[in-house]
Order: structure tokens, then C-alpha cells, then sequence
């Protein structure tokens, strides 16, 4: 950090020539490499980097939340007091207290059995002697102040995490990461995953608690847009070293280091032309014509309706008289926020959700009813699922994983050389490397490829993907993006993607359409939608983009 500690002049944490390791087999593996830094009190630092880097270890280092696997050198200053010679009961009472952790990905984080309340209360309960379970009434004062701080209503105490959106439940998280005052709280990819509008509320909340409780904050994130949108400063790392550290604005506009400069570039500016169908990739597309030929519609919706039976008898509408076509070569990106009817629409274009009314077409034909042509159609059509490691069966190998589809299609003959071709038009090569990994050996990408391949070896005419690179890293993020243009070039493939990234969609769809509350508001090609958007909440999720140049106040009813 700089060398000016908080305003208050107070340094909150130092560490001192930090260093961990972690022992795997017969050998240490370096995990950070000698790390200075200082944050003072009201401070706010963004900590950037891909998976692997060191960014989360170093983090847990600071409350000695690593496994017993992790050797740790050098010091955590905490306040100034050495936090590797603290016992366990000092330990103890530091956590939560002098400093917190809102963890990576909500949905796992909390207990999914008990209420938000209990959550919420459970660290004021752990550290405050006078407060009892059988004493609530200053607790859930306090809960009920928490849920105010981060903007939600005090019903949702008495709900569980499967009753909030995704939004929701990181807001509980970062409202029992508040439950004890403390002066420093480390926030670990506090959004990814989410729409760009519950994503920049998340990132308003934070700067405005940081102001108002003149916290330290360590957010980390792979994304510096979002760095840069709430941090003062930002820190580089790369293979457990800080390669650049400099104010967010600074890093920004030049930033020096070979890394920090491909961070940037992955996420590209909407509107700039360099990237348009040209994702930040170490491995170059082949130049493509200014002009791609696009084909009748292969995949097409009329008036589509699909309803929801809500509790206590109401009729949710989730897709509204929708009327969207895919081209033969052609990229679509569906976007718009968590909510929106995306998904439902996917599922429905699979024959997965019933139609209300209207009609699926494939080819100027209706979607099958009977099982059979169900089947038939699925093999035309497949699903490429957003969270991978979910999507893998952590038993199979990558060959049965593949091979999967082709059999329950009855296409046995030559099955090898079929999985082949998949795992190598996924780009994943050579393919007997591959064939005989399971999922936890290969990396988030990998992953990714494995599925792509799995619909690959059906050979289908159209690929509907859901949110496909939302939890990759960056330079993945761009490899992913670039195998799928490759896969319209080479093999002519369709594509609907489903998205709440607005820069995925300048970097590879021909066309856009923006979904809200179950309709379709605007659909055009990504220039004219993303460049000169008619309606309001195209307006609203443009200027929910961090770090972008659009700047609109958000349409009524989407802040909460």
C-alpha cells in the first residue's frame, strides 16, 4: 500500500516480508512470495490477480485462516500485534471483531438450514458475554439494524438463503461481517457471479459503509473495473509477488506490468472496436470477414408465454409474449439481470419448461411433444451449463463425460475417435492427455472445455450457453469466449448466449437482446443497441457497467 497510512494516521495492518507456503507430497509449494504491504484505517485496497496467484492466501492469512497444510514466514500486524504469536483465545476475539471476511460466493458461505437471523447473530452472540440466547432483544435490535445498513427490510431475518436472490444473500454476508464493528474487513470476489446492477449496488453499499465506519478494506477480484470503482489503490499479483501497486486511477489508464496490462484488457470497453470479436487471447483468432454471412433462422420463438405458480396462489409471468430467432452462424447474446426470465427462456427453447403459449421452432418446424423427437431435437440443441465443476460428475473421467451424450443417443460406433474430435475442437490437446483426468485435476477452464466438448460430440446445429464465463478468470474468461467464434467459423455453429456481461456481448454476439421482466425491451444488433440504447433499462445496465462511459439513473423498481 503507500506509505501514508489512514487518515488518522494509524496503521490498521502491516504485513512484513510475508511468505507461505503450502506442503503437497515431498515438496513445499510456493503460494506468496515476500509480501510488503500497509493499510491504514479508512483505507481501501484492491487486491487483483487470477486464480492461483496468492490474492486469497495472502488474505486468510491475516486471520490465520489457512490449513494446517500452510507454512507461514514473515509477520501480520494486526493493529500492531503479531497475529502468528497470538493464542487461541486472543485469536479468537480478534476474529469477527478487529476484522472479518465476507467470503467468496454467498450461496455456499451460508448455513443453508438456518434463518438469516441466526447468521447474522451468531458472531454478536460469540463475542459479546452480556448478550445470551435466552437475552435476544438487544441482538435482534442489532440484526435489525445490520439488514437496514446493507438495505434490506427486517422480514428477511426470518427467511433462509434459498428464499433471497443472489444479491440478497451477499448483502447478508456483508452485514455479518459488520455484526462486531470491526475495523478491517477483507472482502474475497465479493460479486462475482452477479448481474451488473445487483453487482454495482453491492460495490455502492461497500463505499458507502467504508465512509460512514472509516473501515480498512481488502477487496479481492480478478476484474480491476471493479476494483478501480470501489479501491484507492490497487495491487497487483502474479505467482505470489505484487508486480504493480499504484492508485486505482493510475493502474488504470497506464498500467506497466505485462499482467496488468492483460487484466485490463479482458475486459474490454464497450464501443471500443479493437475488441470487437476479438477477446483478450494469447492464442490469435483467425481473421474473420467485416461481414459474416448470417443464415435463415435455425432456432425461433412466437409469442412466447411461460407462468409460474407463486406462493399463495400468484401467477408469476416469467417469459412475456417473446419473439427472438437465432441465424444459421449466428451469435445472440441474451442479457439483462438476475430475474429477468433468461434462464426460463432457455429451458423452454430445450423443451426442459413447458410452454404456456406460443411456439418453439427449429428449422420453421415446432418443437416435438414425444419423447423421441424430444431426443432428436436435444441432439440439435445442447446445453452448455454456467458453474462447471457442478456440471462434471466429479466420478467420471473426461472420456465418460464426453462419451455421455453420443450414448444415450445410441451413437456407439467409433466412440473414441467421436470424443476425440470433441476434446480437440475444444481445444483441448492432444485429447488422450485429457481423456483418463477427472474434474478436480484439471483448472477452471479446462473444466469449462470438457462441457463444451460433451455438447461438441453430439455435433449440433446450435449451442445455448448459460453465462458461460462468469466464473472464469480473466484470461480464461477470453480463451472460452475466442473457442466459440472459433466454433461458428470452423464448424458453423449457432450460438444464444446467456449473459449479464455486457462486454461479452460487444466481444462476440452479432446481435443482442435485452430481457426484462419476462419481455424482450430491445433487440438489435450489439452497435446499435449497446452505442445508442432506446429503452431505459438497456440505459440502466449500461451505466451499471464499472468503470464505463454510459451513465443513466437506473430504471423504476431495479434497485431492490
Amino acid at each position: 500500500m503507500t506509505e501514508n497510512p489512514g487518515t488518522d494516521g494509524a496503521v490498521l495492518l502491516e504485513l512484513r516480508e510475508l511468505s507461505v507456503r503450502y506442503r503437497a507430497a515431498r515438496d513445499e509449494l510456493p503460494a506468496v512470495r515476500g509480501v510488503n504491504l500497509r493499510l491504514g484505517a479508512g483505507e481501501t485496497l484492491g487486491l487483483a490477480g487470477e486464480s492461483g496467484c496468492g490474492k486469497s492466501t495472502l488474505a486468510m492469512s491475516v486471520l490465520r485462516l489457512l490449513p494446517r497444510s500452510a507454512r507461514v514466514d514473515g509477520q501480520v500486524l494486526l493493529d500492531g500485534e503479531d497475529v502468528a504469536a497470538m493464542r487461541w483465545g486472543r485469536l479468537r476475539a480478534v476474529r469477527w471483531a478487529s476484522a472479518s471476511v465476507v467470503f467468496q460466493g454467498a450461496m455456499h458461505a451460508l448455513n443453508p438450514v438456518r434463518k438469516v437471523y441466526d447468521q447474522i447473530a451468531e458472531p454478536i452472540l460469540l463475542h459479546d458475554s452480556d448478550q445470551r440466547p435466552d437475552e435476544p432483544p438487544a441482538v435482534r435490535h442489532r440484526v435489525h439494524e445490520l439488514l437496514d445498513q446493507v438495505e434490506l427490510p427486517a422480514g428477511k431475518a426470518e427467511a433462509f438463503p434459498h428464499e433471497l436472490s443472489g444479491g440478497q444473500k451477499q448483502r447478508v454476508m456483508i452485514a455479518m461481517a459488520l455484526a462486531c464493528d470491526p475495523r478491517l474487513v477483507i472482502a474475497d470476489e465479493p460479486t462475482t457471479a452477479l448481474d451488473v446492477i445487483v453487482q454495482a449496488q453491492v460495490l455502492e453499499l461497500m463505499s458507502r459503509l467504508v465512509a460512514e465506519h472509516h473501515i480498512g478494506l481488502i477487496m479481492i477480484s480478478h476484474d480491476l473495473s471493479v476494483l478501480a470503482s470501489t479501491c484507492q489503490h490497487i495491487a497487483v499479483m502474479y505467482d505470489g509477488e505484487i508486480v504493480e501497486r499504484a492508485p486505482s486511477e493510475q493502474l488504470m489508464r497506464a498500467p506497466q506490468h505485462a499482467h496488468s496490462k492483460a487484466l485490463a484488457a479482458a475486459f474490454p470497453t464497450i464501443g471500443d472496436p479493437a475488441s470487437r470479436f476479438a477477446p483478450a487471447t494469447s492464442n490469435p483468432l483467425p481473421e474473420q470477414p467485416s461481414e459474416r454471412p448470417v443464415g435463415e433462422p435455425v432456432l425461433r420463438t412466437e409469442e412466447l408465454r411461460v407462468s409460474f405458480r407463486a406462493r399463495g396462489g400468484r401467477t408469476v409471468r416469467a417469459v412475456d409474449g417473446v419473439d427472438l430467432e437465432v441465424g444459421e452462424n449466428e451469435i445472440v447474446a441474451l442479457v439483462g439481470q438476475s430475474g429477468s426470465g433468461k434462464t426460463t427462456l432457455a429451458r423452454t427453447l430445450l423443451g426442459l419448461q413447458r410452454a404456456e403459449s406460443g411456439r418453439v421452432l427449429f428449422r420453421g418446424t415446432p418443437l416435438p411433444t414425444s419423447t423421441s423427437g424430444l431426443r432428436d431435437y436435444r441432439r440439435q440443441v445442447q446445453l452448455v451449463l454456467q458453474d462447471p465443476t457442478s456440471a462434471l460428475n466429479p466420478r467420471h473421467s473426461v472420456y465418460e463425460a464426453v462419451a455421455e451424450g453420443p450414448r444415450i443417443h445410441g451413437l456407439t460406433t467409433d466412440e473414441i475417435g467421436r470424443v476425440t474430435r470433441a476434446l480437440e475442437a475444444a481445444e483441448l490437446r492432444p485429447a488422450e492427455r485429457f481423456m483418463s483426468a477427472l474434474p478436480h485435476e484439471l483448472s477452471g477452464g479446462q473444466k469449462q472445455r470438457v462441457v463444451i466438448a460433451g455438447a461438441l460430440a453430439l455435433e449440433p446445429a446450435v449451442l445455448v450457453a448459460d453465462e458461460p464465463v462468469a466464473s472464469l478468470d480473466a484470461s480464461v474468461r477470453g480463451e472460452i469466449l475466442a473457442l466459440l467464434l472459433r466454433l461458428r467459423i470452423e464448424l458453423g455453429l449457432s450460438a444464444l448466449v446467456i449473459t449479464h456481461d455486457l462486454g461479452l456481448a460487444w466481444n462476440i454476439a452479432d446481435r443482442v437482446a435485452v430481457m426484462y421482466r419476462g419481455e424482450l425491451v430491445e433487440v438489435g444488433t450489439v452497435e446499435d443497441v449497446l452505442l445508442d440504447p432506446r429503452h431505459e433499462y438497456t440505459r440502466s445496465l449500461l451505466a451499471a457497467v464499472p468503470g464505463g462511459t454510459h451513465r443513466a439513473e437506473p430504471a423504476n423498481g431495479l434497485r431492490h
